[in-house]
């Protein structure tokens, strides 16, 4: 499942991240890159180690993880603390399917879900369009500032090249409680599907069916 989660930042939020980016420390992206992904990925990242990173953190991600529909489409389980990314002409991510496990000894994690949040104005910058190729056919995005793209991490994806300004953008992993994609989107639309009974008719024998369906189902699959 592809999905698109519209104002995961509000302006307020996007203006205080934008902030602590600018006098940002960034480094060369194949840093934090697997073999394969390194003779492809052409990027720079924000250094981590810095009191800076966690204020990040707990903007971007607090709004991230708490927001409902990330919620019901990722049903996370391990939610990995993000890289801060930045591209500017000439640079580009080339054609990969991210890593299967990731985090250090100790911490590791499987990942299932990518996510990309989008920091720039899509008027900041030309070219940079996040390319993922799954069972949906190729989706080029170019987010909306403060929208995140929800994707599994199996898909291959690229991030094409920049060509004029600077692309920055957040990206994320998570291992979800349900690890096959088809799963999750089946739980996610009945998700959907149960919400709006409960809001519209929250006592009827129908609503109790799709709800006790939707727990049920979450229970059967669920891996922690």
């Amino acid at each position: 499942m592809l999905l698109t989660i519209p104002d995961v930042l509000d302006a307020d939020a996007l203006r205080h991240i934008r902030e602590l980016l600018a006098d940002a420390r960034f480094q060369n992206g194949t840093l934090s890159a697997g073999r394969e992904a390194a003779r492809v990925k052409h990027n720079e990242e924000m250094v981590q180690d810095t009191d800076r990173y966690s204020r990040l953190n707990n903007i971007l991600m607090r709004a991230l993880v708490n927001h409902p529909d990330y919620q019901a489409a990722v049903l996370p389980h391990r939610v990995a603390a993000p890289y801060y990314a930045r591209y500017t002409p000439g640079m580009t991510y080339g054609e990969h399917v991210d890593d299967p496990v990731m985090g250090p000894a100790g911490q590791r994690y499987r990942s299932d879900v990518s996510t990309t949040v989008f920091i720039s104005d899509t008027s900041d910058y030309e070219g940079g369009e996040l390319v993922i190729r799954g069972s949906f056919g190729e989706q080029r995005i170019k987010g909306e500032a403060g929208s995140a793209v929800v994707y599994p991490s199996s898909s291959l994806h690229q991030v094409a090249p920049v060509t004029a300004g600077a692309r920055l953008v957040a990206v994320t992993w998570a291992q979800s409680m349900i690890r096959e994609p088809a799963r999750r989107e089946l739980l996610y639309e009945l998700s959907r599907a149960r919400d709006g009974l409960l809001a519209r008719d929250p006592d009827s024998r129908e609503t109790a069916w799709v709800s006790n369906s939707y727990v049920n189902l979450v229970r059967m699959w669920a891996e922690l």
